[in-house]
């Protein structure tokens, strides 16, 4: 998929779109947007999206628009998760240093005397200290400022900060609309992507199916044994091998909660909610701390097996 900097071609959030531009002409466009939904569906390209329309960017030849996508123009701050350079990958967190230029770019004259725009994207990481200095600029917005935040998991944000945003929930993407985002993803794995196409990417890259197999063998009951190490050893030497295998994981976990509530089951609805968050700490604990995976990964099938 193509970075969301270089995007001009959105499709399936027409009305998130919409909304979004009808608020504006009413010249009641409020100072900050949540844009949820999960992982992959396109949040990030919405913002930018919504950005070009404040910043007469929206014409891929005009002089805005090749600001906007080389990350020079004057009047769009980006904020996001920094790459740690000694692990060489993404932090696990969002930090007040990182959330620190806000004030100072939100309370700067607008370069080309219009809105100023701040995409917070992945606004769920945000550590505590991050969330409060941006609540504070969220609490006294200067005037023309909109800050766009994105998130896979509102839940993880503060109430006083999702009360401050207006929300824009996006709806998974049509059929039709996936078949051209994700032309080369086999059927069945746009069967399990929900609609989102950075979701039908990231479970394409199990090739040969074998972590769904896998996952799907400890959601059957199995437990852990000496004949899974192999397999396990290779998953966590994949890239995205752990990722793959805890979301996966977690996605069954959240399935078997949600099916057992609805036919009145809490014990078993209580014990797959708490295996699915426990598992959600360990993938981050994992991630941000650079523990060893294979061990990860054993303690994830410890943790669905109840053991």
């Amino acid at each position: 998929m193509t970075d969301p900097r270089h995007t001009f071609d959105l499709r399936g959030h027409e009305a998130a779109e919409e909304t979004f531009r009808a608020a504006l002409a009413s010249g009641r466009l409020h100072h900050a947007w949540l844009i949820s939904g999960p992982a992959g569906i396109g949040k990030a390209t919405l913002a930018f999206r919504l950005a070009r329309i404040l910043l007469n960017g929206e014409d891929p030849a005009s002089a805005a628009a090749r600001r906007i996508t080389a990350g020079t123009h004057g009047d769009l701050l980006e904020i996001s998760r920094a790459v740690d350079e000694k692990k060489g990958r993404l932090r696990g967190e969002i930090t007040a240093a990182d959330v620190r230029p806000v004030q100072s770019f939100l309370h700067h004259t607008a370069t080309e005397g219009g809105w100023r725009v701040v995409i917070v994207d992945g606004a769920e990481y945000l550590n505590r200290f991050a969330a409060n200095a941006l609540l504070k600029i969220l609490e006294e917005p200067p005037p023309k400022a909109i800050l766009l935040l994105t998130t896979a998991s509102p839940g993880r944000l503060l109430p006083t900060i999702r009360s401050r945003c207006r929300a824009l929930a996006l709806s998974p993407l049509p059929d039709a609309d996936m078949r051209v985002l994700v032309p080369d993803v086999p059927e069945d794995v746009l069967a399990r992507s929900h609609g989102s196409p950075g979701r039908a990417l990231f479970l394409a890259q199990d090739r040969d199916g074998a972590i769904a197999a896998f996952v799907a063998e400890i959601l059957a009951g199995k437990t852990l044994t000496a004949d899974m190490l192999p397999l396990i050893d290779r998953i966590a030497r994949e890239t995205e091998g752990f990722a793959l295998l805890c979301d996966l994981l977690g996605e069954g976990l959240a399935d078997r909660a949600r099916s057992a509530a609805r036919r009145g089951d809490l014990p078993v609805a209580d014990s797959s909610a708490r295996q699915c968050s426990e598992l959600d700490t360990l993938r981050r604990q994992t991630d941000g701390f650079n523990l060893d995976k294979a061990q990860a990964i054993r303690q994830a099938v410890e943790l669905a097996a109840g053991t």
